[in-house]
């Protein structure tokens, strides 16, 4: 091993996959010490790059050469926690070719699955009760609605557009997306709620976003309609939706998502017979795929090029 090369910390997996991980990095070419978090001779000035997921709270803020804060996931959150986060380096996300696949996938297997009343089903089978039912509608007769239009939900929207379903988007700002209806702004969210049959929320954690799916937005989609959060627990009051499950407003939800994870034992979620829990899973790129997405982040920096998906710390996403 190079030790004069710059050391890349990665505290994502576990010590146990530090050599998966220096493997992937081989063979993509990076030109780095691939070091795990907790490794006690890493000397601090040479740590150039974090790799991470949930870093320890000012840990990041004792490496005086870090270089770019590399999340391991889509998301930001777990990284935004610490207080003592340096403010002056670049914070990537982990959005891939495979995340998009990934989550485009699960959102139509969610969609196909609240469409099949899925929910039905577990819940008769853990009566076992034998009991035939249709369901009303086809792919071609649902309406659904993508909240986010960012690179997963553009994927995820594109996916469902060719499955056939009636897909319309809606973003802070304008898109133009052949085949999806696009909504923008405030002022469109109700007409865009209104032709939803399944609204699926891939929004970016803002304080605009937070709380966004309550009583008052639930109210707007038609009656019986699905929802699906794989965007953040955050984005969603759970009284209002459990609420809106019990009086009918809601037919079922599929949460990926929580406030707290994992989800506490107690949670009500668990046993609503309309939800389908899952354990954060939607878009999990392989370990493989994050080190070649990593690789060529650190390569560009190296190279004075832009970084892609660097977190915007004004508009929050």
């Amino acid at each position: 091993m190079n030790t004069a090369a710059p050391i890349l910390l990665i505290k994502s997996g576990g010590e146990q996959a530090i050599d998966e991980w220096r493997a992937h990095f081989a063979e993509f070419g990076a030109a780095v010490d691939v070091r795990w978090w907790n490794d006690p001779t890493v000397d601090p000035q040479a740590v150039r790059y974090a790799l991470v997921w949930q870093p320890d709270s000012a840990r990041l803020a004792g490496y005086p050469n870090l270089k770019a804060i590399l999340s391991s996931a889509a998301g930001v959150d777990h990284i935004l926690a610490d207080a003592q986060l340096p403010a002056d380096v670049p914070i990537v996300r982990m959005v891939t070719p495979e995340t998009q696949q990934r989550m485009a996938e699960f959102t139509v297997m969610s969609s196909l699955m609240l469409l099949k009343d899925i929910p039905r089903v577990v819940a008769q089978q853990a009566r076992c009760e034998w009991s035939e039912f249709s369901t009303p509608r086809t792919a071609r007769e649902t309406r659904v609605g993508i909240m986010g239009l960012g690179a997963l939900g553009l994927a995820s929207a594109r996916l469902h557009a060719q499955l056939g379903f009636i897909t319309a988007g809606w973003a802070r700002s304008r898109r133009d997306e052949a085949g999806i209806q696009c909504f923008a702004g405030i002022d469109e969210l109700p007409a865009f709620l209104a032709r939803t049959d399944i609204l699926i929320c891939l929004l970016p954690d803002t304080e605009d976003t937070r709380q966004l799916v309550d009583a008052r937005l639930l109210a707007q989609l038609p009656a019986g309609a699905a929802f699906i959060n794989v965007g953040r627990g955050s984005h969603v009051n759970h009284a209002d939706l459990l609420a809106a499950l019990d009086d009918g407003q809601l037919g079922a939800a599929l949460l990926d998502v929580f406030d707290a994870e994992p989800l506490p034992a107690d949670a009500p979620f668990w046993r609503h017979p309309r939800i389908i829990v899952t354990p954060h899973g939607a878009a999990t790129p392989s370990r493989r795929e994050r080190a070649r997405q990593a690789a060529l982040t650190m390569a560009a920096f190296e190279a004075g090029q832009p970084l892609p998906h660097v977190y915007d710390r004004v508009r929050g996403y």
